[in-house]
């Protein structure tokens, strides 16, 4: 499993043969990357806020994974998508996108589309991706990448996501004002027993202008072993490599 950081929260995670993209939002000033560069067979859109759908446009045609909301607002507003099982998933749910497993979970943020009060995109998620089906039988020989979205730190991170979905790596927002700070990301790193921790989700726009070393410094402080990789835009990060495999 290799991942790339685009800055913001969008990330390309390659899978076997399987590429996915989530969030595409290339209008940020850590990325050089022109998008229609990239060809995903699956977008994974965590909610509908300009910042995290904004570049979808570029792909129409691609296998949309997201809630029905999301996925129908999509179709009214940027073309042609499929939609994995037709009309996309919910929260809880597994879908299996080709090499790759992917589990819709809870996130605590807004889901107005386009930040719009007017339309509901319904329940923002984040997204666990997989190499193998997740299952109460642990697999030392699985890749497991935590994608947290826009969120506030949540139990459901220690009491659901850590125990059984049990991610090697996660990327976690950083940002403060609309999600978490370094502080509560840092506390999420040690719910989730992740062994790389990834900031996101910092930096875009004034009102979350962070220094990643202060998130660094918050891991440590709360006795976690994770190690903290903080990518620059456009960096690539080998799960695999890194996990020996």
């Amino acid at each position: 499993m290799k991942l790339t950081w685009y800055g913001h929260s969008t990330w390309h995670v390659a899978v076997g043969d399987t590429d996915l993209l989530i969030d595409p939002f290339f209008d940020n000033p850590k990325t050089d990357t022109d998008p229609e560069e990239l060809d995903p067979d699956y977008l994974l859109l965590t909610h509908g806020h300009a910042d995290h759908i904004g570049d979808v446009d570029r792909y129409e045609g691609t296998e949309l994974v997201a809630t029905p909301e999301v996925v129908e607002y999509c179709r009214d507003e940027f073309g042609d998508f499929e939609a994995v099982g037709g009309m996309g998933m919910n929260l809880g749910g597994t879908v299996e996108c080709d090499d790759a497993f992917v589990t819709m979970v809870r996130a605590d943020h807004t889901n107005g589309m386009d930040t719009s009060y007017g339309t509901s995109g319904g329940m923002p998620g984040g997204f666990v991706v997989s190499d193998t089906k997740p299952t109460q039988i642990s697999d030392e020989d699985s890749q497991t990448f935590y994608h947290a979205g826009d969120t506030s730190l949540q139990t459901e991170m220690r009491e659901v996501i850590g125990p059984y979905l049990e991610p090697d790596a996660v990327a976690v927002p950083i940002g403060d004002h609309f999600t978490m700070g370094p502080m509560q990301a840092a506390i999420a790193v040690d719910w989730v027993d992740a062994d790389y921790a990834l900031p996101m989700h910092y930096d875009t726009f004034p009102p979350i202008e962070q220094d990643p070393e202060d998130f660094r410094k918050e891991v440590k402080g709360t006795g976690s072993d994770a190690e903290v990789k903080i990518l620059e835009g456009d960096e690539s990060f080998d799960l695999g490599d890194e996990l020996g495999y």
